[in-house]
């Protein structure tokens, strides 16, 4: 055990029931292990509503620390080892570009209501949007719920800000004609025909991690290993998830491995950092990537900044989030919680 180790060890000693600590399923293994909780978003965002520590230090990026922050008692603290680690498909929705496609959306739908949902990975600021206009947060784990609840709430759907995980839900919800919002170009690149014949609006955006992923990747580990199970992340393209055995969130790729039974293999398209623990996690069957592709902002987080901050509790790692904007932001996330 190193010196990083006995001091987080010694501070959890220290604190007790003052702390908890989140740790996302895309940390390092080691920063995993000093989690009191692992689990995805959702977990982790139920988690945080949910604790009564005083102090929360979430592992993770920025945008779960936000949720965690807004989700939170007030008189609560949320913090972060490293408050660089961000989200780029988080940065890719910008709040105020996001509410001007909201009301040229709303202008073309006419009489028809047009209800926002955004994807858990986005900012505080986006959410208040969503919240404020009678919308809701949704993670990979319940993105179809949250298209049923948005569909019992009007006729148009505008999810944001990933283009994949919309597509692939919509798809699976049978949706009559999507179109995609490209915020860089006027109306999104849209003509108003486009615009009024559909029932789903997706935002131009990505994740980096699971985009990187191809079906000639998918062909080349059936080819090494004939009689594998290939699950991949909603976040992948649809060629991606269609050329895969099952796909799902973070959580249910780890329900995936624990079912597949001893002696099987497979193989898993989404961070490394979790595919790789899965496999020591259960040596009796073969876990392997379909290909190495890391998070970096994740990675960001490592034992040496964790105990530094538990050793001191640094203000400027603390994680605040402005009153009004946390408000409206609250309003989506408990809508998701109350799913």
């Amino acid at each position: 055990m190193n010196e990083h180790h006995q001091s987080i060890r010694a501070a959890k000693e220290k604190l007790g029931d003052e702390l908890v600590i989140l740790a996302h399923h895309y940390q390092r293994a080691d920063v995993v292990s000093f989690g009191d909780f692992k689990g995805d978003s959702y977990v982790l965002a139920q988690k945080a509503a949910s604790c009564d520590a005083q102090k929360i230090v979430f592992c993770g990026v920025h945008f779960m620390a936000e949720s965690a922050r807004i989700l939170a008692r007030p008189e609560q603290q949320v913090f972060m080892p490293d408050t660089r680690a961000g989200c780029p498909m988080a940065d890719m929705a910008d709040a105020d570009d996001a509410r001007v496609a909201l009301e040229r959306i709303r202008e073309v739908a006419g009489d028809k209501t047009v209800v926002p949902i955004t994807y858990i990975n986005s900012t505080a600021e986006v959410k208040a949007l969503v919240g404020e206009h009678g919308g809701i947060v949704c993670t990979s784990s319940n993105a179809p719920k949250a298209f049923e609840w948005a569909r019992s709430r009007g006729e148009v759907i505008f999810f944001l800000p990933d283009e994949f995980l919309g597509r692939n839900t919509a798809r699976r919800m049978s949706a009559r004609s999507m179109v995609l919002w490209n915020p860089y170009e006027n109306n999104g690149g849209l003509t108003d025909q486009q615009l009024h014949g559909a029932d789903v609006v997706l935002w131009r955006g990505y994740c980096h991690v699971h985009t990187y992923f191809n079906p000639p990747m998918i062909e080349a580990q059936r080819a090494r290993h004939p009689d594998c199970q290939i699950v991949v992340h909603p976040e992948c393209t649809p060629e991606v998830v269609d050329a895969a055995d099952a796909d799902g969130s973070t959580a249910f790729i780890v329900q995936f491995v624990d079912k597949a039974g001893p002696g099987s293999t497979v193989v898993v398209g989404t961070e490394v950092n979790l595919v790789l623990r899965l496999a020591k996690e259960y040596p009796d069957r073969t876990v392997l990537p379909l290909d190495h592709s890391v998070c970096p902002n994740m990675y960001r987080t490592n034992v040496e900044k964790l105990a530094r901050l538990l050793d001191g509790f640094d203000p400027a790692l603390e994680i605040t989030v402005d009153e009004e904007v946390g408000a409206n932001a609250k309003l989506a996330l408990t809508r998701m919680l109350e799913l």
